[in-house]
C-alpha cells in the first residue's frame, strides 16, 4: 500500500507542475488576472488528462513501432517464446505478445496497458548473449512489469515530464514580455529548474519500479540468482555497445540502461535506472533468504 500511495504522490507532484507552469504563462500573458489565471490553469490541468488518456490508449503501438519489433510466434522462435509462454503460467496471466526487435545491444522492455493487452520484448543481442535460465529471469523481470501495471505508469510518467520541459521553454519566452530585470531572472531559473524536477520524479518512479520489478520476477520463477547473472552481463553489453539512436525519454523501459556507455562520469542521481551492484545484491540476498 505504502508503495501505491508514494507512486500516486509523485504523479501529483507532476500534474502540479504542469498546472503550475500554466499559472505562470497566464501572469505573463494576462498580466496576473486572476480569473484569466484560473481558467488557464483548468486548461492545464485538462491538458494534463488528455496525455495521460493518450498515454494510456497508444502507448503501446507507439512503442513498438518506434522501435521495429517484430511481433513473433511459436514458431519464428520456439526458445523466447516458450520461455515467455512457462513464465505466464506461473505468474497466472494471460499470454503477452511477443516480440524480437533487430538490435545488437542486449537488451528487453515490457509495454502495454496492462495483462490482457502486453507485449514483451527481447532484442537480437539479448538473445544471442544470455543463457536459457539467464533469458528466463530477464523475461520474468518484464512479465512482473506487466503484472503491477509498470510500463504504462512510466509511459505516462514521461509524456507528462516531456510536455512540462516543452511549456518551461514557453514560460521563458512569455517572461520576455516583461522588462524587469528580476522576474527575468526568475523565469530563467525556472526555466532551468522546473524540467529537473520533473526529470527526477520520473526517475525516481522507473527506478524504484526495477527494484519491485527484479524481486517480483524473481519469485515468479523461484530463481534470483539467474536474474543476477544477467543483470551482470547486460551491464557489461550496454557500456560495450550501447544502443544507437535511442531516444533518452525511452530509456527507462529498458531493463538495463541502453545508454549507459555515453554517460560516463554523469551522476548516478540522473540515471534511469538503479545501480545494477545494487540489483544485484538484493537478488543475491533473496537467494540467501530463500536457501536458508
Amino acid at each position: 500500500m505504502g508503495y501505491i500511495v508514494r507512486t500516486a504522490a509523485l504523479f501529483l507532484m507532476l500534474t502540479l507542475l504542469f498546472v503550475g507552469i500554466g499559472a505562470v504563462l497566464s501572469y505573463f500573458i494576462y498580466d496576473g488576472s486572476t480569473d484569466s489565471m484560473m481558467l488557464v490553469m483548468l486548461v492545464f490541468l485538462v491538458l494534463a488528462t488528455l496525455i495521460n488518456l493518450f498515454s494510456f490508449i497508444f502507448s503501446k503501438k507507439i512503442v513498438l513501432k518506434a522501435h521495429k519489433v517484430k511481433l513473433i510466434k511459436r514458431e519464428d522462435n520456439p526458445r523466447l517464446y516458450g520461455i515467455v509462454e512457462g513464465i505466464a503460467v506461473s505468474a497466472g496471466l494471460p499470454m503477452p505478445e511477443v516480440g524480437i526487435t533487430n538490435n545488437p545491444t542486449p537488451n528487453a522492455f515490457a509495454t502495454g496497458r496492462g495483462p490482457k493487452s502486453a507485449a514483451v520484448v527481447a532484442t537480437t543481442g539479448l538473445l544471442d548473449l544470455l543463457d536459457d535460465k539467464e533469458l528466463r529471469g530477464v523475461m520474468a523481470h518484464e512479465m512482473a512489469h506487466v503484472k503491477n501495471r509498470d510500463i504504462l505508469v512510466m509511459s505516462v510518467a514521461a509524456m507528462i515530464a516531456g510536455a512540462i520541459s516543452i511549456l518551461a521553454r514557453f514560460a521563458l519566452f512569455g517572461s520576455l514580455r516583461n522588462r524587469d530585470a528580476g522576474t527575468m531572472v526568475i523565469m530563467f531559473l525556472a526555466y532551468l529548474t522546473i524540467p529537473i524536477a520533473a526529470m527526477l520524479i520520473q526517475l525516481s518512479i522507473s527506478r524504484s519500479r526495477e527494484y519491485k520489478a527484479d524481486e517480483s520476477g524473481a519469485r515468479i520463477i523461484s530463481d534470483p540468482l539467474s536474474l543476477a547473472s544477467a543483470l551482470d552481463k547486460l551491464e557489461s553489453g550496454n557500456i560495450r555497445r550501447p544502443m544507437e539512436n535511442e531516444n533518452p525519454s525511452s530509456a527507462h523501459m529498458w531493463i538495463a540502461n541502453p545508454l549507459s556507455g555515453r554517460k560516463k562520469g554523469t551522476s548516478r542521481i540522473f540515471s534511469t535506472h538503479p545501480p545494477v551492484e545494487e540489483r544485484i545484491r538484493r537478488l543475491n540476498a533473496m537467494a540467501g533468504r530463500t536457501e536458508a
